[in-house]
This record gives structure tokens, C-alpha cells and sequence, in this order.
């Protein structure tokens, strides 16, 4: 993943050599979350003082189980809380019965 200045100058910043996906910023721009490869949830505090731009060393919060498309996940103001999207646990459900002429069995 990779860092650059909006609007103004500067160049793009590599933040991460493992690789990542859905980046978030906390709203005070203090920490950055993103998913790694291996679907974990990580958190990596971020100094973004002038005269440059830190980053700290990713650390794994959680593994997130991917839903459907979309957002895998959000998080609160105060990056405390995360909305995540996950897939349903797979059950063993009920057969479904199809009656199939069922008007004719009401003449009887």
C-alpha cells in the first residue's frame, strides 16, 4: 500500500512491503487500518508531522471473515469500534416441500 499527499506536493510513500487492501483512516489520522493476505484485520499508528510522514509497524487485531462484495469492514471516529462484514455461519436447514396441483386436493 502506498501514502501520498492530497492536494498538494509530495511523492508516494510505500507503507507496506506485505501487500494490504481497504485501507482506513481513523478520523483524527493518527492510526491506519487496512485487511493483510491473510484476511487479519491490523492497525499501524501513523505520524503524519511535518517536516515527515511515519508510519508504525502493522499489528494484527482480528481475522475477518469476508462477506459478500463491498466494504469488508468500517470503523468508528475513534477507531475503537468496527462494522464488519462477515459470512453467514452455513447450517443444515429444513427440506422445503413443493405441492405441486394442490387446488385439485381441495375438491375432495
Amino acid at each position: 500500500m502506498y501514502v501520498a499527499p492530497f492536494p498538494g506536493p509530495g511523492g508516494t510513500r510505500q507503507i507496506s512491503t506485505a501487500g494490504g487492501s481497504d485501507p482506513r483512516w481513523r478520523r483524527d489520522d493518527k492510526e491506519l487500518f487496512s485487511l493483510d493476505p491473510d484476511e487479519r484485520l491490523t492497525a499501524a499508528d501513523v505520524n503524519g508531522q511535518d517536516p515527515g510522514f511515519e508510519v508504525g509497524v502493522a499489528r494484527p487485531l482480528f481475522v475477518v471473515r469476508r462477506g459478500a462484495t463491498g466494504n469488508a469492514y468500517d470503523v468508528s471516529p475513534d477507531g475503537q469500534r468496527f462494522l464488519v462484514n462477515v459470512m453467514e455461519e452455513q447450517t443444515n436447514s429444513s427440506p422445503i416441500a413443493v405441492v405441486v396441483n394442490w387446488a385439485a386436493g381441495l375438491k375432495k
